[in-house]
């Protein structure tokens, strides 16, 4: 089961940029560098292949108390672009109508910082999509080629049959 403790964002909608496995417990270390690279294998979709060596792990010999083992993933995930979209939408919506302001600028921030800040995370996440489509950018042209070199027989037959 998949549950993330931190926001509302799905991975499965994104890719790790990177991530770290810290596990806890009686666990060779060479089992861990094995399933580590049998997951990143299996779910290469879901990570970015132009950071080569982007999951980190290690390993603590000494259990959690009442436990055997346990583990923690914590990853960078480009997923995370739906939470800050989410939230610069609400914030958008009640900036425009200046909810609130009043008791910000009451204590000494000017309305430019709230601009400053939506601006700055309309940034954040256009960074993530860059990131998220950096991979599809490099087949496309690869693709393009393919369909060139496609065209190219038919394009010749055009020509001999003038």
């Amino acid at each position: 089961m998949q549950k993330n403790m931190m926001c509302a964002s799905d991975p499965r909608n994104g890719r790790y940029l990177t991530a770290a496995a810290m596990f806890r417990g009686k666990i060779p270390t060479k089992q861990v560098d094995d399933e580590m690279l049998k997951i990143q294998s299996k779910q290469a979709g879901y990570f970015v292949e132009w950071i080569p060596n982007n999951i980190k792990s290690s390993v603590c010999d000494i259990a959690p108390q009442g436990t055997t083992m346990a583990a923690t993933f914590i990853g960078n995930s480009t997923s995370i672009q739906e939470m800050f979209k989410r939230v610069s939408d609400q914030f958008t919506l009640m900036f425009r109508r200046k909810a609130f302001l009043h008791w910000y600028t009451g204590e000494g921030m000017d309305e430019m910082e709230f601009t400053e800040a939506e601006s700055n995370m309309n940034d954040l996440v256009a960074e993530y999509q860059q990131y998220q489509e950096a991979a599809a950018e490099e087949e496309a042209p690869a693709a393009e080629e393919a369909a060139q070199e496609e065209a190219a027989p038919e394009e010749a037959a055009e020509v001999e049959a003038v």
